[in-house]
């Protein structure tokens, strides 16, 4: 029994453990120290417990009910009541979420500690996701501030920055002017992978900066990405053509269970609107497309909303994309405790990462893209992000051979859609 008290007291101060509800800490104990759980019995029935609290789908004692097993003892019995939690957390995530009984979590808005830096630290880069396993654009991200004020809960930037600061550069414009580029040569750069692109405006200087450079450089298509409706730097400025401004797409139920503090899909469709009007490019990503009960049709009538307002030629891009975890993200969400449906799902291996199957992505994919009318497809670029490459071919009917192909024909038609709306441009003025 000593031993088995020891097992379980490597766990108290072990944070997934410590976040527990107090009927799930002392549950855990009474069993482990009862059936002598394995160390590693322990840590998973600690996972599976979290999980149950995250999604707000019950307890344990409930699932493990001893009196439906008196025939057994020992060792079959433990394995028995520990393959039946097993199963139950199983089902749980092969069917879809329901979010009309969730509770979504009230989220207090983050205490923001800005730190502004001067230091020689490289700001551009490759995308941090990129992998020769899946299909990828070759986007070089361009980290002018690190870490987010926004709280989604299934965003990779919270397993990268976990001091709570937000970093910015006092010596931003100093180090883009001494970027070097090849003339020659079409770049797509974004600055919305370290942080959301337009939630800080031009707090000090930054979107004067990083226009600055896209002026300087036409070869370079400039992306922001973002979740908010903070558009008030474009509406008073002159933006260069060879900027896109996009957004992150997706329905009222997860905007509002999971896309914490950002602004509500109504606020930025009405920004890209404003964006639009202004002659500037916009782009929209369905990233992530979420399977739950009721998805289709929620992601359909965004689609429809897109289609009725926007014209195909304001529009240079829209992505699909999906949850895919990697394990320190998800290590993360069960450190936090934050009530969340996002981790609910079939997770499959998919390029060293942790995502949906195949077959369900085929499902979210062909919807979402198939709901556009052909002049929609024939004018903006669709393309995916991070997926598998066997998908192109079913969801698109095309596909690349390599990254660098892929990279290619979408930066060709970004030039070519930044060209023509500067013709377009032109020929009203003249």
């Amino acid at each position: 029994m000593k031993s088995q008290a020891n097992k379980i007291d490597q766990f108290k101060n072990d944070t997934v453990f410590t976040t527990l509800s107090q009927k799930h800490k002392s549950f855990i104990e009474e069993k482990s120290n009862k059936f002598g759980f394995s160390f590693q019995e322990i840590k998973q029935i600690i996972d599976i417990a979290t999980d149950l609290e995250m999604w707000q789908e019950g307890d344990l004692s409930v699932i493990w009910n001893e009196d439906e097993t008196d025939k057994l003892n020992g060792k079959n019995l433990r394995q028995k009541l520990i393959r039946r939690v097993i199963e139950k957390w199983e089902s749980l995530k092969q069917k879809s979420k329901d979010y009309t009984s969730f509770t979504p979590q009230k989220v207090p808005s983050p205490k923001l500690d800005f730190v502004s830096q001067t230091d020689d630290s490289i700001i551009l880069g490759n995308c941090p996701v990129a992998s020769e396993k899946t299909r990828c654009c070759n986007l070089l991200t361009l980290d002018t501030v690190k870490n987010c004020g926004f709280d989604c809960s299934y965003c990779s930037i919270q397993s990268f920055y976990t001091d709570g600061k937000i970093y910015l550069h006092k010596n931003l414009r100093s180090k883009l002017n001494k970027l070097e580029l090849d003339p020659k040569k079409i770049y797509h750069i974004g600055t919305g992978q370290s942080s959301d692109s337009l939630m800080w405006g031009n707090k000090d200087g930054i979107l004067d900066d990083v226009f600055d450079f896209a002026s300087k450089n036409k070869n370079v298509v400039l992306e922001l990405k973002t979740k908010s409706n903070a558009v008030g730097y474009f509406l008073k400025n002159d933006i260069p053509s060879n900027v896109i401004v996009t957004w992150s797409l997706n329905t009222d139920v997860i905007i509002e269970a999971e896309e914490h503090h950002t602004a509500t899909l109504k606020e930025r469709l009405a920004a890209a609107r404003a964006i639009a009007d202004m002659g500037i490019l916009v782009g929209f990503h369905f990233h992530p497309i979420v399977e739950y009960n009721g998805w289709e049709k929620e992601y359909h009538d965004i689609i429809d909303f897109i289609q009725d307002n926007f014209k195909p030629e304001e529009v240079a891009l829209i992505s699909l994309g999906t949850l895919t975890f990697i394990k320190p993200v998800i290590k993360q969400l069960r450190k936090r405790k934050l009530e969340s449906k996002i981790l609910q799902m079939p997770l499959t291996d998919a390029g060293g990462k942790f995502s949906y199957p195949i077959e369900m992505k085929k499902l979210l994919f062909s919807s979402v893209y198939n709901r556009f009318s052909e002049k929609w497809k024939s004018m903006v670029y669709f393309y995916m992000c991070m997926e598998d490459k066997s998908l192109w071919k079913e969801i698109f009917g095309k596909e690349y051979r390599t990254n660098e192909e892929f990279e290619s024909d979408m930066n060709t038609h970004y030039m070519w859609k930044i060209k023509w709306l500067e013709d377009q441009k032109k020929n009203k003025m003249s």
